[in-house]
C-alpha cells in the first residue's frame, strides 16, 4: 500500500529559523523575515506541485491568515494539488461550512480536503467567542460534523443536540466528490469523535510505539462504529545527502533560538488544555542540555521544533535514506499520510522532493 505526502502552507510567516506558532508573535531577523503574501504562498504551492505533494495542509487560528480565503486564491495558481483547510467549528455555522466546502469543491474540481480543529487553547478559543470547556467542544464538534454531512446528503435535514439545532439545512448541490474530513485529538473525549465522523486521523509525531498505541486505540472505537478510518501524521523534515548534514542543520536551528524564550514558550505549552500539545511537550520536557541530539527522541526523529512552537514539535532529521526509513516504520504501524513541512519551507520541499521521495519510489511507498 501506498503512501500519501501533503506539505504546509506557512501563513504565519516563513524564515530560516523556526516561526513560532503558539504566541502569535514572530522571532526578529532577516531569517525570518518571509511574510506569508499571496505571491510567496503561491510559489510553495507550485513547488508542493512540482515535487509530487498531493495536498497542503493550511491552518487556522488568530496567529495566521484565514484558511479558506487564502486557498481559494491559490486555486488558480496551481492544476492537481489539492487544499487541506483547517477550519474550527465552533466558529462558523456548520451549515454555512458545508455550502463554503461544497462551493469550494466545485471551483476548485475536487481539489479540497477538511481538516476539522476543535481547538485545544482556552485563551485562542475566547478570542473567537467561543466558552466551551475541552470536553463541551468535542461534543460539539461530532453534532457539527453530523449536520454537515447530513447537509450534504442533498435533501433539507433537521437536527437538535445539546449544543446545535438546525431545521432543513440545505445547500445548492451537494459537494461531489464529498471532501474527506481529517481530524486529530488524543483526549478521552476526542477520539470517540475520531472514530465516528473522521474519514482520516491524524496525530502528531510521537515516536512510532506512542502512535501504534494511539492508532490501535481509534481503530478499535471505529470498529465499534461499523467504520474503517484510514491514519496520517503531521511531521516536520529536514533532511539532506547526508546525516551529518541534517543534523548540522538542526543544530543552526536550536542556536538561534533564544533560551529565554524556549523557557517562556514551554511554561505556556505545559499549561495547555490539548493533551496532544501535553504529549509534545513531554517528549523534550524543555531541557536543551544535551545539545541538538539530546533531542533526538527516537532515531532520526527530533524534538527541537516543538521547544518554540505549538502544535506539531518533532522533525525527521537525517540522510534521504534515514529520513525514508522512519517513513517506512510509521507507515508499517497503520500511518498512511504525512502531512510535512520544514524550515523554509520553499527550499525544504525541494530538498524532500529532490531527496527523500525517489527513495520512497525505489521502495514501492510512492507510486
Amino acid at each position: 500500500m501506498t503512501v500519501k505526502l501533503h506539505w504546509f502552507l506557512p501563513t504565519t510567516g516563513d524564515g530560516r529559523t523556526i516561526v513560532e506558532h503558539f504566541h502569535a508573535s514572530r522571532d526578529a531577523g532577516a531569517a525570518a523575515s518571509r511574510e506569508p503574501d499571496i505571491d510567496y504562498l503561491a510559489q510553495i504551492a507550485r513547488a508542493a506541485e512540482a515535487n509530487g505533494f498531493e495536498g497542503v495542509l493550511t491552518p487556522t487560528g488568530t496567529w495566521c491568515e484565514d484558511a479558506w480565503l487564502t486557498t481559494a486564491a491559490l486555486v488558480r495558481e496551481t492544476r492537481t494539488l489539492k487544499f487541506l483547510v483547517a477550519f474550527r467549528p465552533g466558529t462558523v455555522s456548520p451549515t454555512l461550512a458545508a455550502q463554503m466546502a461544497g462551493t469550494f469543491q466545485r471551483i476548485s474540481r475536487g481539489r479540497v480536503l477538511l481538516n476539522v480543529v476543535t481547538g485545544g487553547d482556552t485563551v485562542e478559543q475566547r478570542r473567537f467567542g467561543d466558552w466551551h470547556d475541552h470536553d463541551q467542544r468535542y461534543a460539539r464538534t461530532g453534532e457539527f460534523l453530523e449536520i454537515v454531512r447530513g447537509v450534504w446528503s442533498g435533501k433539507p435535514f433537521d437536527f437538535a443536540g445539546e449544543h446545535l439545532k438546525v431545521e432543513g439545512a440545505t445547500t445548492i448541490a451537494a459537494p461531489d466528490p464529498v471532501p474527506p474530513i481529517y481530524f486529530g485529538g488524543s483526549s478521552a473525549a476526542a477520539l470517540p469523535i475520531a472514530a465516528k465522523h473522521a474519514d482520516v486521523y491524524l496525530t502528531w509525531g510521537e515516536p512510532p510505539a506512542q502512535v501504534a498505541e494511539k492508532i490501535a486505540n481509534v481503530r478499535e472505537l471505529a470498529d465499534e462504529q461499523g467504520r474503517k478510518l484510514r491514519f496520517g501524521i503531521r511531521l516536520h523534515t529536514l533532511s539532506r545527502d547526508t546525516s551529518a548534514e541534517a543534523w548540522a542543520e538542526a543544530g543552526k536551528l536550536l542556536d538561534a533560538i533564544d533560551p529565554e524564550r524556549i523557557a517562556h514558550t514551554q511554561k505556556q505549552l505545559f499549561a495547555s488544555e490539548s493533551v496532544g500539545q501535553q504529549r509534545m511537550a513531554a517528549l523534550h520536557g524543555g531541557n536543551i542540555d544535551g545539545g541538538v541530539r539530546g533531542l533526538e527522541v527516537y532515531p532520526n526523529l527530533w524534538a527541537g521544533i516543538g521547544l518554540v512552537r505549538g502544535g506539531a514539535g518533532t522533525a525527521l532529521v537525517g540522510s534521504h535514506r534515514e529520513v525514508a526509513d522512519l517513513i517506512e516504520e510509521y507507515h508499517a504501524h497503520g500511518i498512511e499520510e504525512f502531512v510535512l513541512s520544514g524550515y523554509p519551507h520553499l527550499e525544504e520541499a525541494y530538498w524532500f522532493g529532490e531527496g527523500v521521495r525517489p527513495e520512497l519510489v525505489r521502495r514501492g511507498l510512492v507510486a
